[in-house]
């Protein structure tokens, strides 16, 4: 059963950085696609950004130009580096592939002054 471990959250001031990393165990890494997803308090979860098994990215309007998403093959792991951080990026992140697993504990950001 694929598992997902989320880690790399933490408290931060506006306009600052994180890098979030997710190990996945159980899959068949190297040819998925995975995704990094968030949830607000009160909002539904959202994908955030995405990158396929031959390394083609795609982001949500919301974060592009502030966020990048990578992988290690060898390592199965996802990245999501983060930069410029909003208060409105505050959310609990969690990273899934494609087609979609059980969901991990996911990693809280929180962006505030």
């Amino acid at each position: 059963q694929v598992q997902f471990v989320e880690s790399g959250g933490g408290l931060v001031q506006p306009g600052g950085s994180l890098r979030l990393s997710c190990v996945v165990s159980g899959s068949l890494f190297r040819i998925y696609a995975m995704g990094w997803y968030r949830q607000a308090p009160g909002k539904q979860r959202e994908l955030v950004a995405v990158i396929t098994s031959s390394g083609s990215t795609n982001y949500a309007d919301s974060v592009k130009g502030r966020v990048t998403i990578s992988r290690d093959n060898d390592k199965t792991t996802v990245y999501l580096q983060m930069n410029g951080l909003k208060p409105e990026d505050t959310a609990v992140y969690y990273c899934n592939q494609n087609p979609l697993g059980s969901w991990g504990q996911g990693t809280q950001v929180t962006v505030s002054s």
